[in-house]
């Protein structure tokens, strides 16, 4: 029976505890799922649905954690995580924990990279949280994340729309979000005027303050 390394408790304890009522065991249990399925997604292949169900729980830690596992599963076997979708949309707009919003981007945009399909579902919550969290302190996370994104089994529409959408920081922002957003669009395969120039807007990310300002 495979266990923890670091704790040495057993899969099933965890996944016993993660479906229980205790708060912190629920914490301890995700934590480790979650260094598991990064050493060996293999491990928890086993335990998708109650990684799923776990997303559902009041605790932000509980549902980072177990995001962070259901990442690692999704290139393992994408078509296992897929009823991860609702609970990571849901966690993408978390008001309350930055952790479980930059742990839900990345699961969207692993499980995006899987295929194109895939990427096309993706895509519009993905572009949605590149708006609403344009600068914020996860965004550095959320580039690299979109580096690998753009670098898997996503569809053209895809690829484009995240090239017009990054366009703008590649050509005239600065630092690193310059940087990594020049590494989307080289690695798109894309140029950017092949890209602006069929009808995509070069203009920057609108955060809230800017939504808000545009309605006035």
């Amino acid at each position: 029976m495979a266990a923890s390394k670091k704790s040495g408790v057993s899969i099933d304890q965890l996944v016993e505890d993660l479906c229980g009522p205790s708060r912190r065991k629920r914490q301890d249990a995700a934590h480790e799922l979650a260094l598991i399925a990064a050493e060996d997604a293999e491990q928890v292949r086993g335990c998708v649905d109650e990684l799923i169900d776990a997303l559902y729980r009041p605790e932000a830690q509980t549902r980072w954690e177990s995001l962070s596992a259901l990442s690692e599963l999704a290139l393992l076997d994408a078509e296992r995580v897929r009823e991860a979708y609702d609970g990571a949309e849901a966690s993408l707009f978390d008001e309350g924990s930055a952790m479980v919003r930059l742990a839900a981007f990345k699961f969207l945009c692993r499980f995006g990279s899987t295929s194109p399909e895939r990427a096309d579902v993706c895509w519009p919550v993905i572009d949605e949280a590149i708006q609403c969290y344009h600068g914020d302190a996860e965004y550095h996370d959320m580039l690299l994340a979109l580096l690998d994104f753009v670098r898997g089994d996503i569809s053209d529409d895809a690829r484009a729309s995240l090239v017009a959408r990054v366009s703008f920081d590649a050509r005239n922002g600065s630092g690193y979000v310059k940087a990594f957003s020049a590494q989307i669009v080289d690695a798109s395969g894309l140029e950017l005027a092949e890209v602006t120039s069929s009808g995509s807007s070069d203009e920057p990310p609108m955060d809230d303050e800017d939504d808000e300002e545009a309605d006035e």
